[in-house]
């Protein structure tokens, strides 16, 4: 009988880094694109030159900062990171004080901004096995999964609020605030945060190759890698199509629209609230695949949506397919947590993540690419074929044959 993660004082402090760096992130959102349009007057280019700046950190940092990670003290890596975005988002708000912001100034803080994100994501997963212990890690998953989802489902929201209420740049003081306030909170909790044992490095690459080998060689963790890069894949070119397809294929209203598009957060919620529940129920091992495989045929709804009943179909799905993904990820960083020894977790957590984010803009693409061949409501069947067909290399790992992690272990 496991003791549930709220329990410890040193997680509380961590889910409060995360409360309140999931908001700040997602705040910015909506902040960080206005501060160009209503500040600087932007064009549209400049502001998706803005968006890619910050995410083409994953491509340049996106293996190597497994790399650094590794070497390091996690907490500390956190703790850094937190107080870089601090200062770097404070610069906006004090830029444009003096007259002093443009969008070459948004380029650079936005690209150094992305890089402190990628190195912070990646000690944060690695870090978390330092502070519960490994038959708690699902339980802690499932809580930092809770608030990812409400942050994502909110935080536009309350964006928009704070921007109408002080302006945009004004706004990203307040993220920056949430930044040092992440950073505090981490710094109080009493865990050690050890240093990794020393181990000779063999060259960048080598050493990036030890945590991409590990994956390859490691049956469930490989599958559970496939399984999510391939519905990364396909789920990207949905949600590149989303918002085109409600408005000009189905003809929604704007306010329609965004309620209709609630249903991705509603699944998140509910499976990182059910997600303690469920694993002690049904095994850990059950629970990060069987959801998946269940909910994935209700992707075949999405397409059928109409402006009638049927409005439902997507909100459904997106609830439905969201409920198991999650629990799906919720297991898979569990498991990639307890067995991958601790002097490869950085590289190993960074390797997954460089593959599954590596597919978002390449689902977008893909989705543009189907839209124009056929059309919007065609491209959507083709893409939510795909995710169907993606859960099914599941059938074929180990994790079928078990009821939680530790059988794996034992069997290794």
């Amino acid at each position: 009988m496991t003791t549930g993660v709220l329990r410890n004082p040193d997680f509380r402090l961590f889910l409060t880094s995360h409360i309140l760096n999931e908001t700040g992130a997602n705040v910015a959102r909506v902040a960080l694109p206005l501060v160009a349009v209503l500040s600087l007057h932007a064009s549209p280019l400049e502001v998706g030159l803005l968006a890619a700046a910050q995410s083409v950190a994953y491509l340049l940092l996106g293996l190597p900062a497994g790399v650094w990670v590794d070497r390091v003290r996690r907490r500390r890596v956190l703790v850094v990171t937190d107080s870089a975005r601090f200062v770097l988002l404070a610069l906006i708000p004090l830029l444009w004080a003096v007259g002093g912001l443009s969008m070459l100034a948004l380029y650079g803080i936005a690209l150094l901004v992305g890089c402190a994100q990628v190195l912070n994501d990646v000690a944060d997963q690695t870090y978390l096995p330092d502070l519960v212990p490994k038959e708690s890690l699902p339980d802690g998953n499932s809580k930092l999964q809770v608030v990812r989802s409400v942050g994502f489902g909110s935080g536009p929201t309350i964006g928009g609020a704070i921007v109408q209420i002080i302006g945009a740049p004004l706004t990203m003081a307040v993220i920056a605030l949430s930044a040092l306030g992440s950073a505090v909170a981490l710094t109080r909790i009493k865990a050690a945060d050890p240093l990794p044992q020393p181990r000779k490095s063999r060259g960048l690459a080598r050493d990036i190759g030890e945590g991409v080998s590990f994956i390859l060689r490691e049956p469930i963790m490989r599958v559970n890698v496939l399984v999510h890069t391939a519905t990364t894949l396909f789920v990207s070119g949905v949600l590149a199509l989303g918002v085109l397809f409600l408005a000009e294929t189905v003809h929604l209203a704007p306010g329609v629209i965004g309620l209709v598009l609630v249903g991705g957060g509603i699944g998140g919620v509910l499976s990182g609230l059910l997600g303690r529940r469920l694993v002690a129920r049904f095994g850990a091992a059950r629970i990060s695949w069987i959801p998946l495989l269940v909910t994935s045929p209700f992707a075949l709804l999405l397409p059928m949506t109409e402006a009638d009943w049927r409005v439902s179909f997507y909100l459904i799905t997106s609830a439905v397919i969201t409920f198991g993904m999650t629990l799906f990820g919720i297991g898979a960083t569990s498991y990639r947590q307890s067995v991958t020894p601790p002097h490869l977790l950085g590289r190993v957590n960074a390797a997954t993540q460089f593959l599954t984010w590596g597919m978002v803009p390449l689902g977008g693409l893909l989705g543009g690419f189907l839209a124009t061949q056929v059309s919007v409501r065609g491209a959507l069947w083709v893409l939510m074929t795909g995710k169907v067909l993606a859960a099914l290399p599941i059938l074929w790992s180990p994790l079928v044959k078990m009821r939680d992690f530790d059988e794996a272990q034992v069997r290794s």
